[in-house]
């Protein structure tokens, strides 16, 4: 699953131990593993190759530039959700033939550079961003490739999050089933234009990969009512939201999802059809850790609390969704060595609340947690944080975004450096003087 074990009492990034990236670079730090992260692309591919894919890795997940290169070079193209991840994708030389831009609102420069950029698909959200669309496409010179994105009505089961969940009927993305048909046609009747298909996104994760089969039913007959009457559809996205495994043996395989999915595809890749996926979390989330230090151990009331130095601002989800990381120390008491992420059977293990330094309430990463007893400052780990780890940190109580390090066998190298306090006002420190107070 990953390059993260425990070996000779420590935990190693794969031939990397974690108390060298500890001393030699500090914490917070996010770690990730480049055979992890190569590995879980390729078995993803593997799944869907009967089909020929074109897998965008969803920028959204984990944006740094050396990691989407990393996986510029199998093969991978990008999903972009913003300006900002479609110049991250361009620097990284990923090629614009590779490349999507999808977002709910995207702004007319962002449009515009897309446009430029002739990227493989523009995913629309609306019948207002097709007008915009058009306009600039005529003021370039240029016809976009277009997708629509349908909201196919489609709920997950209560496993994903109300917060992540994006295909249901009343949500902010896309555009109604009922009204996708027309706004097609009505995209395929602007010379300015090239409509291709559509795209969906039913949120993430999504472990049950029967969600799948009911939203691309309803994809694949509004499809068909298309073709029907004379339109040619080339594209059909199906987004993300495949599952990582948070917890052992919890998630289902990419093979139970290429199960669902493959067959009702094959008819349509046989004509010509190019599917696209846009998978993010499944294949990073295991191919990073933060790396933290327990600063200090009290007791508040009945509870022992063990304060950290990564909290919220350096990873949100818990904050943001109550979601489960598992967490342990780097190096653990002998008898607390785990094999798996179910530690129920080891000895001498107490309840802590892990905490981190943020000023708000809500800064837990943990409540009633069994771990080994902890000492200040031993190094900690918290596992399964490569997806939504760093691209969702903040400066929040101006606290520093933590620094990244990337391992490949026995090499690391920092693909991110620390940010500094000159770094934290440097854009406030502006060249007119206002920046020297009253």
């Amino acid at each position: 699953m990953d390059e993260f074990t425990y070996r000779d009492g420590s935990l190693w990034c794969e031939g990397v131990p974690l108390t060298s990236v500890a001393d030699r670079y500090g914490t917070p730090t996010y770690v990730y593993s480049a055979s992890t992260l190569i590995d879980h692309y390729r078995r993803f591919a593997k799944a869907f190759d009967s089909i020929s894919p074109l897998v965008c890795f969803s920028a959204k997940a984990l944006s740094n530039i050396h990691l989407l290169r990393l996986l510029g070079r199998e093969g991978a193209g990008i999903d972009a959700v913003s300006g900002g991840e479609l110049h991250r994708a361009m620097v990284a030389g990923i090629d614009p033939e590779r490349t999507v831009l999808a977002g709910v609102g995207k702004s007319s420069d962002e449009l515009r550079e897309a446009v430029r950029r002739n990227i493989r698909c523009i995913n629309v959200e609306s019948e207002a961003e097709v007008e915009l669309l058009s306009r600039i496409a005529r003021e370039e010179g240029v016809r976009p490739r277009l997708a629509i994105r349908v909201n196919p009505d489609v709920a997950p089961d209560q496993r994903t999050p109300a917060r992540t969940t994006t295909g249901t009927r009343g949500g902010k993305f896309g555009v109604d089933i009922e009204r996708a048909a027309a706004l097609f046609e009505r995209a395929a009747a602007d010379e300015a234009l090239r409509i291709e298909g559509f795209h969906i996104h039913l949120g993430s994760p999504i472990f049950d990969p029967q969600v799948y089969a009911v939203a691309m039913d309803r994809l694949l007959a509004l499809v068909a009512r298309l073709e029907a009457v004379g339109h040619r559809i080339t594209t059909l996205n199906l987004g993300g939201g495949f599952p990582a495994e948070y917890i052992d043996r919890t998630a289902p395989s990419w093979d139970d999802f290429a199960e669902v999915i493959v067959h009702r595809l094959t008819g349509f890749t046989r004509q010509g059809g190019q599917v696209i996926f846009e998978p993010g979390r499944t294949i990073a989330a295991n191919a990073g850790i933060l790396l933290s230090t327990v600063r200090y151990l009290k007791q508040a009331g009945d509870q022992q609390l063990a304060v950290i130095d990564a909290g919220m601002t350096h990873i949100a989800r818990a904050a943001m969704y109550d979601s489960y990381h598992f967490m342990w120390p780097v190096q653990p008491p002998a008898e607390a060595i785990p094999s798996s992420r179910d530690v129920s059977g080891l000895d001498g293990l107490t309840t802590y609340d892990v905490v981190g330094p943020i000023c708000e309430s809500s800064d837990y990463l943990a409540r009633g947690r069994s771990l080994p007893v902890l000492k200040a400052g031993a190094h900690f780990a918290i596992f399964t944080a490569g997806a939504y780890g760093m691209t969702m940190t903040s400066n929040y109580n101006s606290q520093l975004r933590p620094a990244e390090v990337l391992v490949h066998g026995d090499q690391v190298s920092l693909i991110r450096r620390r940010e500094t306090y000159a770094d934290l006002v440097g854009l406030e420190l502006l060249d007119d003087g206002s920046d020297q107070g009253d």
